[in-house]
């Protein structure tokens, strides 16, 4: 999607009238097109007849879930960005959403600011994906990311380290995927902050260096550290912390 005088469109299905409300009123205030829709098959409708440019989705809707209905988007071939708005927030629920094609799962109760700030991630990161990747270690072939013996599938939204399997919780899984689309590289907190939760400020860096945290504990125990902090600056993912 390129940058036109065309605002990008977001469809919203979600039963509850009120999140309805709410969360269109707030796109629109962003400079958003909104549609909406109350079910899963009236979703599925305004999606093959409106062609947005993304949906946010719940997933407990009253005929066919949001699962279902972002189950039948992808086997239809439309590869849509999807952001599930649930109350569902176990992580058997958040693999299975995410490995049907979702691309990011946001929890009630919700921040509007936070679900805009999201929307907007994704939709720069739809217009990255054309970009050829580069050929350094930590690229992608068919969709998994490699580095060292980090193994990172984006379709199947399932990360090995040296063969063993991890269990990420969908922010981690964006994080460990950016700094391996940029392995090597120093990230600033303000470049992970944009890249990763797509916030344009640094207010909240904080959370970067709590979701680094909760990253290393899954990885070191499974081989030499991996993320390395530069002080006063941020992160890179190098394979040994030079002297």
């Amino acid at each position: 999607m390129t940058e036109t005088a065309t605002p990008p469109h977001v469809l919203v299905i979600d039963d509850e009238p009120n999140i309805r409300d709410l969360v269109q009123a707030a796109l629109r205030f962003h400079g958003f097109g909104v549609s909406t829709a109350q079910s899963g098959s009236e979703g599925l409708a305004a999606a093959r007849s409106r062609r947005p440019d993304l949906i946010v989705l719940d997933v407990l809707l009253p005929d066919i879930s949001g699962f279902d209905v972002c189950r039948q988007l992808r086997e239809g071939g439309d590869d849509v960005p999807v952001i599930y708005l649930t109350a569902r927030d176990t992580p058997s629920d958040t693999v299975t959403g995410l490995s049907l094609g979702g691309d990011d799962y946001v929890t009630k109760p919700f921040s509007v600011e936070a679900l805009v700030a999201r929307i907007r991630a994704l939709l720069r990161r739809a217009r990255r994906q054309e970009t050829p990747p580069a050929t350094a270690d930590g690229q992608a072939e068919d969709g998994v990311l490699r580095f060292a013996d980090l193994e990172l599938d984006e379709r199947s939204w399932t990360v090995r380290r040296a063969g063993e399997p991890l269990e990420l919780s969908p922010t981690e899984f964006r994080l460990l995927a950016y700094l391996m689309n940029n392995a090597g590289q120093v990230l600033t907190r303000a470049q992970l902050l944009e890249n990763v939760w797509g916030w344009d400020y640094a207010g909240q860096s904080q959370i970067v260096e709590t979701y680094v945290s909760y990253l290393r504990r899954k990885l070191d125990p499974l081989g030499p550290p991996l993320i390395h902090t530069q002080r006063g600056v941020g992160y890179a993912l190098r394979s040994q912390d030079p002297a």
